[in-house]
């Protein structure tokens, strides 16, 4: 922030205000010294005008909370209390120091609701009241003393309404103080800042943006250049454009300081603090600021009849305590003396490591194999991937597949909100985007947004503050506001929760990015008549339970307990309604870097988990154990998504309402080739060897799901002839293994077949009882249980019927070529045996 800063990071290089006061009594020219007081005021101005932009007053400006950096430049502190306790009215204590409040403050009192006695709220204090204060503290400078100090508070406050009826409260304050001599003295133009900043009216006294303008700092304004506010990630302006480089760039070398923690912003300093045993709650006790007291030791002594009560006095834990505590960063540099210098600034070219290196770079790559939960507490592995995320968010988008290469490995907690946006693709005029949506006109939504928000994580004190309370309730509306296709469906607000929590000061990215993951993940799913597309969503996802568990799939059936049952608030809110906040976050991680199918393997996975208690259990059972869902393993539940993520063909969990893949840049038509669980995931753009567009009831009746033709091709490694295009040959181990069984007849298998495919006819493949024949291609079909097995005919009904007989048979991983084999006959990929002579 411009001149504002919170007092813990600097303070023991940042004297107050009143040491610069002693300084002004130093022998110095008259020149020198008032125009320091000129510089000192126009830096105060900056400020405050800062502060008022973004709806902020300080309301306790005193020489004690106005700092000084090292090179003498003004930091304002202590700046938020007034807006953090909502203009003064959640606290028992005046906002401000009696000295320094403006008079129509001080004529206000202290205004507390009382429901016995109804009375107005006056209006909160405005920027001019920051501009008396600021008067008040220049007349300190310029005199070299401290005012009212002869006077008790009461006196104080009494002394300063009388200057209503003063014509110059210059004059008087001096007279009243002794120092009539010294303001005769003063120059002119800093008689007349004094006198418009003492102005005794408000509506007569400028503002602080007013007073910046003025004649009085047309000496020391050419001194300042307009401050430019930096531009921030995600936006569409050039983050380069005013960057520059000094002429000699040793001076710049040199200008670098050892202390390279110390360049790291304070957010990342309190962070890693804490991670290296920091506890700021400890830190108040052991200061005496945060004081216990049993509570039968407030009650009163003695009560009377009519109420009144001796013998207890007020309790001081409910009073201002404004001291400044300086944290010590002695253990954490403790716990980073290993850290090597080169850690600080990584080389984001190099691809040979993903983690910088230091002096104990074993130590790193040892803790990049250690469990998450022990890598997000460990200080010098978060401080490496901390600097390393933050180079690359700054180089966005231009970085982006790196962000995504290095998201795979894990996301430090304290980027992950930047990160989340980077892998949403976020970017452009987030905020002139948001400023734009109308959030105040009501709407019919409003009252069910009421309803909910009170009940969307409230355990979690961020989200269930007054303050959460009113950003959830502006991000929904923008988002309900700015969609108007769609419609506020129950579950919403569980979908904004963690953006909001990540980006808590910053509505504008958590709703950019709320924006960007509906219609990824979500497509369709807010609609005013949705059915369609949930039961779409929920048929492919019984396909997958039986694909990859036809146990636990053919039980489920038996008992009737469908996906409907239980899976539509997990996929509605993408599990935001099933998990808490700490494993949705580590759930997601992961989420984001899989395509709209990544969903379907998370809810396999919670299944597995509970599969034995499910196959012990009927239908009663299961529906009790699911109102109250018992604990689940987030990180085995990743693990296994992704393992059931890298056993699905892509084409299985395809959808006819997903969202249609977006056009490639490549006109040729090839398919990208990418690998398994990569980095973009997308969805392939569709060909004439895509899967075809079946109606719902048809897709329904079939319990193991369809393939493309393209897959089929991809997953045998085959090579197409024709006008047909040829994906490129994998080689990777972890491909999965495929068996394609044809059940047509004899005849038509030998007119052409796939390469390495079985022939098991149909009419003749299963007993009356439903087992298997026994034939000469049985015992490679059994074989091949675990892997892919692709079942091929000519007739839909047939291959369907003969999958479902396996799916009977717990064989996992059964599926359907989409089309037939007429669909892989224009690719001359069909090969006749050649006759045994």
């Amino acid at each position: 922030m411009r001149r504002l800063r919170t007092a813990t990071k600097s303070s023991p290089h940042s004297p107050q205000l009143e040491k610069a006061c002693a300084q002004q009594r130093r022998p110095n020219t008259a020149k020198n010294k008032y125009s320091k007081v000129l510089c000192i005021a126009f830096e105060i101005l900056q400020g405050l005008q800062y502060m008022n932009k973004h709806g902020i007053v300080h309301r306790a400006l005193s020489p004690h909370n106005i700092l000084l950096d090292r090179k003498g430049h003004v930091k304002l502190a202590k700046f938020g209390l007034y807006h953090m306790t909502a203009y003064g009215d959640d606290v028992d204590f005046p906002i401000g120091y009696p000295s320094y409040l403006a008079p129509e403050v001080i004529a206000q009192g202290i205004f507390k609701t009382n429901d016995h006695v109804p009375s107005e709220k006056p209006l909160p204090s405005g920027p001019k009241s920051d501009v008396w204060s600021l008067g008040i503290i220049l007349f300190e400078l310029c005199v070299g003393r401290k005012l009212f100090q002869s006077l008790d508070i009461s006196e104080r406050l009494k002394f300063l309404l009388t200057l209503d009826c003063i014509d110059d409260t210059i004059i008087v304050l001096a007279e009243e103080h002794g120092c009539l001599d010294i303001i005769k003295e003063l120059p002119e133009n800093v008689i007349d800042l004094l006198k418009k900043c003492l102005t005794f009216h408000p509506s007569k006294r400028p503002t602080p943006d007013e007073l910046m303008q003025d004649n009085v700092f047309s000496e020391v304004s050419p001194l300042y250049t307009p401050f430019t506010k930096p531009t921030s990630l995600f936006s569409s302006s050039l983050r380069c454009a005013d960057l520059t480089l000094p002429e000699d760039i040793s001076q710049l070398c040199k200008d670098i300081s050892s202390d390279y923690l110390a360049e790291r912003s304070i957010e990342e300093v309190y962070y890693l603090w804490c991670l290296a045993g920091g506890d700021l709650e400890k830190e108040l006790v052991n200061k005496e600021i945060i004081r216990s007291k049993p509570p039968i030791c407030t009650l009163p002594n003695f009560l009377f009849e009519d109420g009144e009560s001796f013998g207890q006095g007020r309790d001081r834990s409910s009073l201002l305590d404004d001291t400044t505590v300086t944290l010590s960063l002695c253990q954490l540099r403790n716990r980073l003396k290993d850290v090597d210098g080169e850690a600080f600034y990584p080389l984001l070219e190099d691809d040979q490591s993903n983690l910088p290196h230091s002096n104990s770079n074993n130590e790193l790559s040892a803790a990049a194999t250690l469990p998450l939960i022990i890598r997000e507490r460990d200080t010098e592995y978060q401080l490496n991937r901390i600097i390393l995320f933050d180079r690359l968010l700054k180089a966005y988008p231009y970085k982006k597949n790196q962000i995504w290469k290095e998201a795979r490995v894990d996301i430090p907690p304290l980027m992950r909100g930047f990160t989340w946006a980077a892998l949403l693709g976020v970017e452009g005029a987030i905020h002139a985007k948001y400023d734009a949506i109308d959030k105040d006109t009501p709407i019919p939504t409003d009252r069910q947004i009421e309803v909910d928000i009170p009940r969307c994580h409230q355990y979690d004190e961020l989200l269930s503050s007054p303050e959460g309370h009113a950003k959830f309730r502006r991000v929904l509306k923008a988002w309900v506001v700015s969609h108007p296709d769609l419609v506020y469906w129950q579950g919403l607000d569980s979908l904004c929760a963690p953006f909001l929590y990540l980006n808590f000061n910053n509505e504008a990215l958590a709703y950019a990015c709320m924006s960007a993951f509906i219609p990824k993940y979500l497509y369709n799913f807010f609609l005013k008549d949705n059915s369609h597309v949930i039961q779409e969503y929920l048929t492919v996802f019984s396909q997958m339970i039986a694909f990859h568990d036809p146990e636990l799939s053919n039980h489920l059936n038996e008992i009737g307990f469908i996906p409907d049952l239980y899976a539509i608030p997990w996929f509605l809110t993408m599990f935001t309604h099933v998990f808490p906040l700490h494993k949705i976050f580590h759930l997601w991680d992961t989420l984001l870097l899989g395509n709209s199918s990544f969903p379907f393997c998370i809810g396999v996975a919670i299944l597995q988990q509970l599969r034995d208690r499910l196959l012990s259990n009927g239908f009663n059972e299961c529906i009790l154990l699911f109102s109250d869902l018992p604990e689940i393993d987030i990180e085995r539940c990743v693990r296994e998504s992704i393992n059931l993520f890298c056993w699905t063909p892509k084409s299985a969990t395809y959808r006819q309402h997903a969202q249609p893949p977006k056009p490639t840049s490549d006109s040729s038509g090839v398919r990208s080739s990418t690998p398994y669980f990569s980095t973009e995931c997308p969805d392939p753009p569709k060909t004439d060897l895509s899967r075809e567009s079946i109606p719902l009831n048809d897709l329904k009746a079939e319990v193991s799901p369809r393939i493309s033709a393209e897959d089929l091709i991809d997953l045998c490694e085959l090579t197409v002839t024709g006008h047909f295009k040829t994906p490129t040959k994998k080689t990777k181990s972890s491909k999965p293994k495929l068996l394609v069984v044809d059940i047509r007849n004899s005849e038509d298998f030998i007119r052409g077949h796939i390469s390495g495919s079985i022939n098991i006819p149909f009419s003749t493949a299963f007993t009356a009882e439903g087992e298997l024949t026994q034939g000469p291609y049985t015992a490679m079909l059994q074989s091949f249980k675990g892997k892919v097995v692709v079942i091929v005919g000519n007739v839909a009904k047939h291959t369907a019927e003969f999958a479902a007989h396996l799916v009977k048979m717990k064989y996992p991983r059964i599926c359907i070529l989409d089309g037939g084999i007429n669909k892989l006959k224009p690719t001359g990929l069909l090969t006749v045996p050649s006759p045994q002579i």
